[in-house]
């Protein structure tokens, strides 16, 4: 969902919103809340979007539990110059996640409790105005940015009958300056290009993690690995941490790689390459990652990272400013914007170790073709085999997009539809309102343009098309293969498990297919499938840069210093 000046927006039967106060009616059965805030919180009015939030959970408070399909229920709506002390009404007419409606909670105890995301309003240069979510450093997460309003957490016994008045009494403070230590350092800089096409000073980011001996060795210039983190992250390269205790929580063990703690005794360690990693940041204002590319809704963000964020990195820590002393690496959506940058940029960069990336060719975004599907909730007839053809054609079958390993149905299409519209408003959504933002056009109103209606399913066609040629990397790479082919050559390394939750194998294996049959040159790149896998990295952190490592000296020119390897 998004807002269009001076008209009403309708998510299905259930999702009733206007810019103002909740359009409250006397047919809405279920609890009914109401929320306001004091004149002595915020003196202004404010636009933006209000999240009632409530779980059976007490720790921790509902606001900082996970926001993905374990969340707690959450209803929303937008609010268009909210007055303090004017109240906004949530109940059943809105649509909520994961249970669609308030009316089909079960009575009982929740812990209940409203925040309110403060937008800002844009003037692009585009000539369009439209209201976001400045980010304020924290990666678009609305429970957390500073500034946001948020109501103390009530223990309330909810029922059909009930009437509650939620105050919102709270505002996240100012996130603390990043701390620079002898290993991690932070940079910020604002973007002259993004700034001029948002209007307001847009600023990108990203975290260095240095090599032992860099201070006592100041003629010494280092390889660089530019680290692409899924979303938004602050954490340093590899989550490096020198913490003992973190390897007790180490994040994803599953996947395949070490704790933080366990990283830094490698990164530290004799013998060990002495390398620079460098940790992007790029939240727009519309969703929490730009995807390393330009975008019709973002702006340019592919030519601020490689024109003003890199420059500055490179510029202030002694890294070798050559292509195949910089090497690219991510998983996730971070994985996708590392095959972005190497596709994109073949001559800059000198290799690319991609895991399990998020869908970069739309012939399987997850688990729809964006080009020959017409409806993203339904599976047509002739895309199942063994009979059942005949019953798609009197049955609707519901499209899955997620899974759990074994081949266990999770999500389907039309849950993360009514997950991304509650989370969206005026903003993105996630995750399909921020590939809406990367690869989509501009509508009418100013904001992306929707791939697929989030009520009915049924896909724009031309909106389809605009993907293909502004964000479909394998696309991309196919159409541009005899311009870009040679500088690819060694550079493509894929890493993706067989049973991967989100189905990002199935596009990596067409991508393969494609380059098994590229011609001058020919080159089929690497491809690691793990069997029975979900997401998945074969090797752990540490042997990974090894592994980088050895690359970058392999094709290093013949008089290059190679102290790093092993200093």
């Amino acid at each position: 969902m998004r807002y269009i000046s001076g008209q009403s927006l309708v998510v299905g039967a259930l999702l009733l919103l206007s810019l103002g106060t909740a359009l409250a009616t006397d047919s809405a059965t279920g609890p009914r809340f109401e929320v306001s805030f004091p004149v002595t919180l915020h003196r202004r009015p404010i636009t933006g979007r209000l999240f009632l939030l409530m779980s059976r959970r007490a720790e921790p408070e509902p606001r900082l539990q996970s926001m993905w399909f374990n969340s707690p229920e959450i209803v929303a709506i937008d609010v268009k110059q909210l007055m303090p002390g004017q109240s906004v009404v949530v109940d059943s007419n809105l649509l909520g996640t994961p249970l669609r409606s308030l009316k089909e909670f079960p009575a009982g105890d929740y812990y209940v409790q409203a925040v309110l995301n403060v937008y800002t309003e844009f003037h692009r240069s585009d000539g369009h105005t439209l209201w976001a979510h400045m980010d304020q450093g924290e990666g678009q997460q609305f429970n957390r940015s500073p500034g946001n309003l948020y109501s103390k957490a009530e223990k309330l016994h909810i029922d059909d009958s009930s009437s509650v008045a939620l105050t919102l009494t709270e505002v996240i403070p100012p996130n603390r300056p990043p701390v620079d230590t002898e290993w991690v350092k932070h940079i910020h800089v604002q973007s002259r290009l993004l700034t001029q096409f948002w209007g307001r000073p847009i600023y990108l980011g990203a975290v260095v993690l240095l090599p032992r001996g860099y201070a006592s060795h100041p003629d010494t210039r280092y390889p660089a690995i530019y680290y692409q983190p899924e979303h938004f992250r602050s954490f340093p390269p590899f989550e490096f941490n020198t913490d003992p205790a973190s390897q007790d929580t180490p994040a994803d063990r599953d996947e395949g790689y070490e704790s933080g703690y366990e990283f830094s005794q490698a990164w530290a360690s004799d013998g060990y390459p002495r390398m620079i990693a460098v940790s992007l940041q790029t939240p727009t204002p519309l969703s929490d990652w730009s995807g390393g590319v330009d975008s019709a809704n973002n702006g340019p963000y592919g030519q601020a990272i490689m024109t003003e964020l890199i420059p500055a990195i490179e510029r202030q820590f002694r890294i070798i400013r050559e292509p195949y002393a910089r090497v690219l690496t991510g998983k996730d959506s971070g994985g996708r914007a590392a095959l972005a940058l190497q596709l994109q940029h073949p001559q800059f960069f000198g290799g690319a170790w991609i895991f399990h990336p998020w869908p970069f060719n739309f012939q399987r975004w997850m688990s729809l073709d964006i080009y020959d599907n017409d409806n993203a909730f339904l599976v047509k007839a002739r895309d199942l085999a063994g009979g059942l053809d005949a019953i798609a054609d009197w049955l609707p079958i519901e499209r899955v997009v997620m899974r759990t390993a074994p081949d266990v149905p999770l999500v389907t299409a039309r849950q993360l539809s009514q997950h991304d519209a509650v989370m969206a408003g005026m903003s993105a959504g996630d995750p399909i309102g921020a590939e809406d933002v990367i690869s989509g056009p501009v509508d009418a109103d100013g904001y992306p343009k929707r791939l697929w209606d989030r009520t009915t399913g049924k896909i724009d066609r031309e909106v389809a098309e605009y993907w293909r040629e502004h964000g479909d990397l394998a696309h991309y790479a196919e159409a541009h293969w005899s311009e870009i082919g040679r500088s690819l050559v060694g550079k493509l390394h894929f890493y993706v498990g067989d049973m991967d939750e989100f189905y990002r194998g199935e596009g990596v294996k067409l991508f393969q297919a494609y380059l098994k049959t590229t011609q001058n040159p020919h080159y089929e790149g690497t491809f690691i499938y793990g069997p029975f896998k979900p997401s998945w990295q074969p090797m752990s952190n540490a042997k990974l840069v090894r592994i980088m490592a050895q690359h970058i000296a392999a094709n290093a020119p013949k008089n290059a210093a190679l102290g790093w390897l092993s200093e």
